[in-house]
C-alpha cells in the first residue's frame, strides 16, 4: 500500500486550517486571510511525510525519528534493565513527525509510562516526561528498544504496533505531534555511526551497526 506523503495524523486538522482561510478570504478578502493561508501551509508542511529510501543491510540501526542527535551515553534499557546505549534524537516543529521501526524483528515489550512535560530537547526528559516505548526482538535474538518522548508542545504520543506483531526496517510504526523526541537504546559494543549535532531522516539514515556477536549468535 502506497504511503500518502501527508500524514493521516493530519487531514482533519489541515482541512480545518484550510476550510478558515477560505471562509475568511470569501467575507474579508485575500488580504485578511493571507495569514490563515499561511498558517494552513505551516500545518501542511508539518504533517508532511515523505517516502524514505530504506536501507537493507546486516545488523544496520536506520534512525527511528527525524531530528538533530542530542545525546549518546550509557543508558539501561527501559525494558531488560540491563546496559545499553542511547541515542536521543530531537524533532522540532519542522521535522517529519512519523517514527519508523529501527531494524526488523517482532515487538516483545511495549509499555506508556505517564510524566510530565519537560522540553523534550532536555535529558531528564527520558525519565520523567510522558512517554510510550516499544522493544524489538531480531530473529538473531538480539533486543532494540525505542521509547517515544511527549514534549511541551507535544502531548499526544500515537503508537501503531503491538505485542507480537512482525514488523520491518523503516515501517511507520508511530507518530508525536509538535515538537517530541525518540530514544532508541542499543546493545552494548554497537557501533553508533553518527556524532551530536548530526541530523538524521527517520528510516533511511543508518545511524548504528550491531555488534557482530550479536547478529550471529543472538
Amino acid at each position: 500500500m502506497t504511503q500518502p506523503l501527508v500524514a493521516r495524523e493530519g487531514w482533519s486538522r489541515i482541512a480545518v486550517a484550510f476550510a478558515i482561510a477560505l471562509t475568511v478570504q470569501l467575507f474579508g478578502g485575500l488580504w485578511w486571510a493571507l495569514p490563515f493561508w499561511l498558517l494552513g501551509g505551516l500545518v501542511l508542511q508539518f504533517f508532511r511525510d515523505p517516502p524514505r529510501d530504506i536501507p537493507v543491510l546486516p545488523g544496520a540501526v536506520v534512525a527511528p525519528a527525524h531530528g538533530k542527535v542530542v545525546s549518546i551515553e550509557p543508558g539501561v534499557d527501559p525494558f531488560s534493565g540491563e546496559a545499553a546505549i542511547q541515542v536521543s534524537i530531537f524533532m522540532n516543529i519542522f521535522s517529519v513527525h512519523s517514527n519508523r521501526i529501527p531494524i526488523c524483528g517482532s515487538i516483545k515489550h511495549r509499555r506508556h509510562w505517564r510524566g510530565r512535560f519537560f522540553n523534550a530537547a532536555l535529558s531528564k526528559a527520558s525519565a520523567e516526561n510522558e512517554r510510550c516505548g516499544i522493544q524489538i526482538e531480531t530473529k538473531e535474538g538480539t533486543k532494540v528498544s525505542c521509547v517515544q518522548i511527549a514534549g511541551w508542545v507535544a502531548r499526544r504520543i500515537l503508537t501503531y504496533v503491538h505485542v507480537g506483531d512482525e514488523v520491518k526496517t523503516g515501517q511507520r510504526y508511530g507518530f508525536i505531534r509538535f515538537g517530541s523526541r525518540v530514544d532508541l537504546y542499543l546493545p552494548p559494543y554497537s557501533e553508533v555511526l553518527v556524532g551530536l549535532g548530526k541530523w538524521v531522516l527517520s528510516g533511511s539514515d543508518i545511524i548504528a551497526r550491531l555488534p557482530e556477536t550479536e547478529r550471529h549468535h543472538g
